[in-house]
């Protein structure tokens, strides 16, 4: 083979290897550039949940020192507690229902006569926050002599919701009908049978799984699902 032959073949694999060289270099800053793209999405994510979460938490608070306030020296005598949640729990069985039944007590019915009225009032400070009130009706894990599981819970499932249900409908027939167009989005009755006992010492509190809860489930949740979801589909 000549020598210029040769020089233009060994010309021509330079070319063809600095050509590759560029193209992988291409590759390599492109790569960068994204994961960096991909590190400042990650970051502005979490600075918007640490912004959100912080918000919501001042907010909470708030919400629980308008609850104590407001029904602080009521609380003893109604059996009930404000949790760090801002749940609402009554959790005094034998007067609410009767057993096995979904009928208020007349009691019960005195007791949310004068805190539900009230309780919506401190709702609507909060209510671009508030995405939904739930009434939660929640059984322990006794029926009569039942002994099968399945049993006993969808019959709990069924009377923890009637139970629910009935308290909803007893509370908004108690407000006002601007407060109802505003709950009319918001409130919902839950029965939720056993699946939350209240334990003592690691075991179930049939007495104390009997109960009634009131809680706010904020928009802070919603929008950080939001956020998860958006960074998913990236």
């Amino acid at each position: 083979m000549s020598e210029p032959l040769m020089s233009k073949e060994y010309l021509s694999i330079a070319d063809m290897m600095s050509g590759l060289m560029m193209v992988f270099l291409l590759i390599a800053v492109a790569f960068m550039l994204d994961v960096q793209a991909s590190k400042n999405e990650i970051e502005r994510q979490k600075n918007d949940m640490a912004e959100i979460a912080l918000m919501a938490e001042r907010s909470r608070l708030q919400l629980n020192q308008d609850l104590s306030k407001e029904f602080g020296t009521d609380l003893g005598q109604w059996n009930a507690e404000i949790l760090e949640d801002n749940t609402v729990r009554f959790k005094s069985p034998e007067v609410l229902f009767e057993a096995g039944k979904s009928i208020l007590r007349s009691r019960f019915k005195v007791i949310l006569n004068h805190f539900f009225p009230r309780y919506i009032n401190i709702l609507q400070c909060y209510q671009p926050d508030i995405e939904a009130v739930r009434i939660e009706g929640h059984t322990s894990s006794d029926w009569l002599n039942a002994k099968d599981l399945t049993t006993r819970y969808l019959n709990n499932v069924e009377l923890s919701q009637k139970r629910a249900l009935a308290t909803l409908k007893y509370c908004y027939l108690r407000i006002t009908s601007k407060q109802q167009i505003w709950l009319r989005k918001v409130l919902r009755a839950n029965g939720l049978s056993f699946a939350k006992p209240i334990l003592t010492q690691g075991k179930e509190n049939m007495e104390k799984s009997r109960r009634v809860e009131f809680k706010v489930v904020t928009k802070a949740e919603q929008k950080l699902y939001q956020i998860l979801a958006r960074s998913r589909s990236k």
